[in-house]
């Protein structure tokens, strides 16, 4: 009598993968027979401040409202009530998407899975793979690009860790009036 049950790690515990929609099965706002939920409660008119209400509560129950908020982000989706925040909330996220670095999304790719990254996240995990000594034919896979490219990446990452250390170690220009003394220092004339 073996127990062929095999447990479930919750959404929210890794990033989607690339064309990964299964999240869609454990969201709040999802109907079933015995939940029913309206999809326009989720589409309110600014001004409907009930409505906006009852979405969010409803999103800040949902255990991936943080992929849901992601994958409105991934896809420009500009409208209604996404990841518990509104279209106004999310204005400044679109904004600076480019610019987002999860490092919780960087490890999962370090791990093999297939997930969207910004160029930050892109650059940190080449900086993560060279620092590791992955091979770049394993980096190439992991970034979907060619074996080349991957070289040329590495080839990058590598003068951007040697020009930040020769930028360490480069001594500091010194006030060249520090060394003289003071005026009282001097003394006086006899």
């Amino acid at each position: 009598m073996g127990n062929t049950e095999t447990s479930h790690v919750p959404p929210e515990t890794h990033p989607r993968a690339l064309g990964d929609h299964t999240w869609h099965d454990h969201a709040a706002c999802r109907s079933t027979p015995h939940h029913q939920v309206d999809p326009e409660l989720f589409f309110p008119d600014p001004d409907e401040l009930d409505r906006i209400r009852a979405a969010k509560s409803l999103c800040a129950q949902c255990p991936v409202r943080r992929t849901c908020l992601d994958a409105a982000l991934e896809a420009g989706d500009r409208d209604g009530i996404r990841g518990g925040m509104t279209e106004e909330e999310r204005e400044p996220l679109h904004s600076n998407l480019e610019h987002r670095l999860d490092y919780t999304r960087v490890n999962e790719v370090l791990a093999g899975r297939d997930i969207h990254l910004t160029k930050a996240e892109r650059r940190a995990v080449v900086r993560a793979a060279y620092q590791a000594g992955t091979s770049t034919e394993r980096l190439a896979w992991l970034l979907k690009v060619t074996e080349e490219h991957a070289e040329k990446l590495y080839r990058r990452t590598s003068r951007e860790i040697r020009n930040r250390a020769a930028e360490q170690e480069k001594p500091r220009w010194k006030n060249p009036d520090a060394d003289r003394p003071d005026r009282d220092d001097l003394g006086t004339a006899a």
